[in-house]
């Protein structure tokens, strides 16, 4: 399986080693290899990542958040920017 969870933190971060490291603290690659906790996140994708850490931030459950991918930011339903 390719692992498309380094890849894209690779393009955020703009170094492959750099994403590795991030991913190893966080418990979601050991080595080269996803864990099973980095495997499930890989296959949340990028929006189900972003809903995920918003509701742990703000609280609430992923399903409340809506996915800008423009940005790679989800907000909170409902909630109007002033």
């Amino acid at each position: 399986m390719p692992n498309k969870l380094l890849e894209r933190l690779a393009k955020q971060t703009g170094s492959k080693s750099m994403a590795a490291g991030i991913l190893n603290k966080r418990g979601h690659m050991k080595g080269n290899e996803l864990t099973a906790e980095g495997q499930k996140r890989q296959a949340m994708g990028a929006d189900g990542r972003a809903k995920d850490r918003a509701a742990k931030a703000g609280g609430g459950k992923p399903s409340d958040y809506s996915y800008n991918a423009k940005t790679n930011i989800a907000h909170k339903k409902g909630k109007t920017k002033r």
